[in-house]
């Protein structure tokens, strides 16, 4: 009776680990189901990441490229002339300060004297300027004069032709003189141009891909924000 209980017991306890190692193997199964997911999962939301973000440098790329391409052709021109435009607007502010324009004319006048090395020269103003530049004219031959170890030249103020007016309306297309002067030789063979938007015109061209590339950062820089905002929001579509 004895050995019949003791081998009914290790009958059970036998079905009792059998079933608690199937039971342990299908758990462990279970769990390795639910991580592999996890990870599959995880790896394909990494992955969409990364193809939507190459998606994206794709598209800036070739839209920044077209806008190169579109600027060098067509835009460039528009960007610097706009900018010169606003540097010319800025000059009339110049022309309004007597005190300071005043030396800014015998200065010009000087240095025209010394590029022209002439002895007798023609010198043209705007005539609004007529009296500013007759009231500093002999200093700046006095000037040249010390500068240039010569004798003073001999200056005519043409009286007859003036250099043209300022601009009064900013969409006028007539001709306009922001300030300076325009001196001359004798026989008019040289002539030096030493107006305000003679010298904002050397300056750009002189600063020109400085410029370029100020505008180019600026106009990109605002066209790829508004690319990639796009792009995000079709993305998230």
């Amino acid at each position: 009776m004895v050995r019949f209980i003791r081998l009914e017991a290790e009958e059970k306890a036998n079905e009792i680990s059998i079933a608690a190692e199937e039971e342990f193997n299908i758990e462990k199964l279970q769990l390795l189901e639910v991580e592999k997911k996890k990870i599959k999962q995880d790896y394909e939301r990494k992955a969409k990441q990364v193809e939507v973000r190459k998606k994206m440098s794709v598209f800036l790329f070739y839209y920044y490229y077209l806008f190169i391409i579109f600027l060098s052709a067509n835009g460039q021109d528009d960007v610097v002339n706009a900018m010169k435009e606003s540097a010319s607007k800025e000059l009339l502010r110049v022309s309004n300060e007597k005190k300071g324009y005043k030396n800014i004319l015998k200065g010009l006048i000087v240095q025209s004297l010394l590029r022209l090395k002439e002895p007798a020269v023609l010198l043209r103003c705007r005539e609004v300027d007529k009296k500013i530049v007759e009231s500093v004219v002999e200093d700046a031959k006095r000037e040249y004069a010390e500068k240039a170890k010569v004798q003073a030249p001999r200056i005519t103020i043409d009286d007859k032709v003036f250099l043209p007016p300022p601009r009064t309306k900013p969409d006028s297309h007539e001709p306009y003189c922001s300030g300076g002067v325009v001196l001359a030789s004798q026989d008019g063979k040289i002539v030096c141009e030493n107006t305000l938007d003679a010298r904002l015109d050397v300056i750009f061209r002189q600063k020109l891909p400085e410029v370029c590339i100020v505008s180019y950062r600026i106009v990109s820089y605002h066209l790829c924000v508004s690319i990639r905002k796009r792009l995000l929001e079709k993305v998230g579509a």
